[in-house]
């Protein structure tokens, strides 16, 4: 008959298993492609609405069958040939009460993440008090959307809204004239479904509740010892993506992305290698901080993209900088508690840190070569 100790030992080894297995679905999860955000700019009049409106062509494609020819290419001809579909398509999700939009014109636009449409619709109305929306569009498919609208009424006093598919539903006008948007939840949600951050901040927590010794890893002995190496971590990778964050937001540094989203995949790849071969040294924190940079201006596409008022603009960098930290912060809370619990796990080294690194690796791999050569490798 199994022992109770050989029953321990057994669901031991396979909770250590559990967390490597969970570490590797976290490395897939990223295969789902970054939050992804729409620009609204909303005129209304006296007598009526007139609207832009600029939409990824990679959200697009996820729904609509731009690419005729199957070559996962777009050309310009493939989406003018699409374009009544794709004002269809938006239209179908995004409604002003009494007002009835109809598309204008439409071009595309290069903006620091990708590609964009910009479609332009017009309304002949009397636009409703406080100018409710009712925004659903990718809600059905892409939890990661938001709409972004900068807003000017009739009276000329302009508004910023953040517009969630999830909650379509137009609120009332009063409560829509008192709305200001929360740059701090925002700041939360572009963290936690930043799926290439988070990879990043996972590879540098992994060892945290180890130690490097001639003979190999082993296990810290207290929390404070695990502590330590976690707020430094946390820390250098908080100033820099902070700094970049301002500096690119600003517009006083700006790197084109077809250098920043292959640069952040390679930071994952080699945080992860340096887990398995140490090649950092004691040189780990100044290249988490260097790595933390290069992820800011990840970071800063919203923000740039806004073109707020000096005001305003300091206002939301400074909401959306500490949502940010709370989304890390939450991340760190819910898994060094993990790892420090079974960090002694003889299995630790090889199945959380090891292969928790190699899929880190594998899934980086892929993004450089898909960021780099403009392919699509990963099944979404």
């Amino acid at each position: 008959m199994t022992s109770a100790s050989t029953l321990c030992c057994e669901a031991s080894r396979w909770r250590t298993r559990a967390i490597a297995l969970l570490l590797c679905l976290s490395a897939s999860a990223a295969w789902a492609h970054k939050a992804s955000d729409a620009y609204l700019q909303v005129q209304a009049r006296d007598d009526g609405v007139s609207l832009r409106w600029d939409i990824a062509l990679r959200d697009l494609d996820n729904v609509l069958p731009l690419d005729a020819d199957g070559d996962r290419r777009l050309t310009w001809r493939e989406v003018r040939a699409a374009t009544p579909q794709i004002a269809a398509h938006a239209l179908d999700h995004l409604q002003i009460s009494g007002c009835t939009l109809r598309h204008r014109s439409d071009a595309l636009e290069r903006r620091s993440d990708g590609v964009y449409v910009a479609l332009s619709f017009t309304a002949q109305c009397t636009p409703p008090e406080g100018l409710p929306l009712r925004y659903t569009l990718f809600g059905d498919v892409d939890a990661t959307h938001r709409g972004i609208a900068r807003i000017t009424h009739a009276d000329g006093h302009g508004e910023l809204r953040l517009l969630d598919p999830a909650t379509p539903a137009p609120m009332p006008a009063a409560a829509v004239a008192a709305d200001t948007p929360s740059f701090v939840a925002e700041g939360v949600h572009h963290i936690v479904s930043g799926y290439d951050h988070v990879l990043f901040l996972l590879c540098l927590l992994l060892p945290a509740v180890l130690r490097r010794t001639p003979q190999g890893w082993c296990a810290v002995d207290r929390w404070r010892e695990a502590l330590g190496p976690v707020l430094g971590i946390v820390t250098l990778f908080t100033l820099a993506h902070s700094i970049t964050l301002a500096l690119a937001s600003l517009g006083l540094v700006a790197l084109s992305p077809r250098f920043i989203e292959p640069a952040i995949a390679v930071t994952i790849i080699v945080a992860a290698l340096d887990n398995l071969r140490p090649i950092f040294g004691r040189w780990r924190g100044g290249v988490t901080f260097l790595f933390g940079m290069v992820h800011g201006f990840g970071f800063a596409g919203v923000l740039r993209e806004l073109q707020l008022p000096p005001a305003e603009f300091g206002w939301a960098l400074l909401q959306f900088n500490l949502g940010l930290e709370l989304g890390q912060v939450a991340i760190v809370a819910a898994v060094v508690p993990l790892l420090f619990l079974q960090r002694r796990r003889a299995a630790y080294p090889r199945w959380v840190l090891g292969a928790g690194s190699a899929a880190a690796m594998l899934v980086a791999g892929l993004w450089l070569v898909e960021r780099t050569a403009d392919i699509s490798l990963l099944p979404v």
